[in-house]
């Protein structure tokens, strides 16, 4: 019972936000040999600790840093320190994993400091998990690969419902649910939607493709679009299902990649290119339409109700 109601008041705890989790701990009590302990500062919100003694967590949702950002945020400490304090829990002697906070432990390295502002938590692996998950979804956007595994680790590893995630990083449950179905995707088709070579409006069309490499493969080689890679996929599936043999299905996606083609032909590189941005930040197909005059006409295009109301929320502002 008393577990069940620890599991359920962290829960709550989470689904309040990063920052007014941070801001709990000054009625967090002191955690034996930290530097209070040792007769520094009394406890308060914020300690020092030296660089060293921090290490990085090994099951950290984010995988990949941009070196740019990273060397950005290093110049920032430079100058004006560091402001948010880096949330660690104890390992042992002398050493500290951290929760939240890899990004500016790693420009802080660059920055060449010796001591790091810490708070100092004892938090269990399932609370170490859902925090980190938490600061990448909030502050830094994770790619829908990272996301898709951190849910996944939650639900597998922790026994966490499609609700309880959706509740603890401030999501929908649908998105959620469509997040994890990515990872049904080939691991070659992983690979291309974290290096930004498909959208997340191509892997959702390769979901429903019966021979996702091989539609992969024709879509990295002609540069489909998204609304072009459904009609693909919506082609090659209907000659399956028609008994058509494999030298017809063949022939077909040949013809329909030479239509793709030049059905896009007309368009310009850098408005291409720009579609293919907004259909990433999205997640959804999107084309662009304009005259020589200048006049033209967006389009944005959901195949669910549950993904045009998550448009309609953030095109409105609100929390996703």
């Amino acid at each position: 019972m008393a577990a069940a109601e620890k599991k359920k008041s962290g829960m709550k705890g989470l689904g309040r936000g990063l920052d007014a989790l941070l801001g709990d701990v000054t009625a967090t009590k002191p955690v034996p040999g930290s530097p209070s302990r040792e007769g520094a500062a009394a406890p308060g919100p914020k300690r020092e600790l030296p660089i060293e003694q921090l290490k990085a967590n090994a099951d950290q949702p984010r995988r990949t840093f941009d070196k740019d950002a990273i060397e950005e945020l290093a110049n920032s400490i430079s100058s004006k320190g560091m402001l948010q304090p880096i949330l660690v829990r104890p390992q042992g002697q002398d050493s500290y994993e951290i929760v939240a906070g890899e990004r500016r432990w790693r420009a802080a390295q660059k920055a060449q400091l010796h001591k790091v502002p810490v708070i100092i938590r004892e938090l269990t692996d399932e609370e170490t998990a859902e925090i980190a998950l938490i600061e990448n979804v909030q502050r830094v956007d994770l790619n829908p690969v990272e996301e898709a595994a951190a849910y996944a680790r939650l639900a597998d590893v922790f026994g966490r419902t499609q609700d309880d995630i959706a509740k603890a990083v401030g999501k929908s449950r649908s998105h959620v649910a469509n997040i994890m179905r990515l990872l049904n995707l080939p691991k070659k088709a992983l690979d291309a939607l974290s290096a930004n070579e498909i959208t997340m409006g191509h892997a959702r069309a390769l979901l429903g493709s019966s021979a996702p490499k091989q539609m992969l493969d024709i879509v990295l080689k002609g540069g489909l679009s998204v609304r072009e890679t459904e009609a693909h996929i919506r082609q090659a599936e209907a000659e399956i299902k028609g008994g058509a043999s494999a030298g017809k299905t063949a022939g077909g996606a040949a013809k329909t990649e030479e239509k793709s083609k030049a059905s896009s032909g007309s368009k310009d590189a850098d408005t291409r290119a720009l579609e293919r941005d907004l259909s990433n930040i999205l997640g959804l197909d999107v084309a662009i339409d304009h005259s020589k005059k200048g006049a033209g006409s967006v389009t944005i295009n959901y195949l669910t109700l549950d993904q045009l109301d998550d448009l309609c929320r953030r095109l409105m502002g609100a929390n996703v």
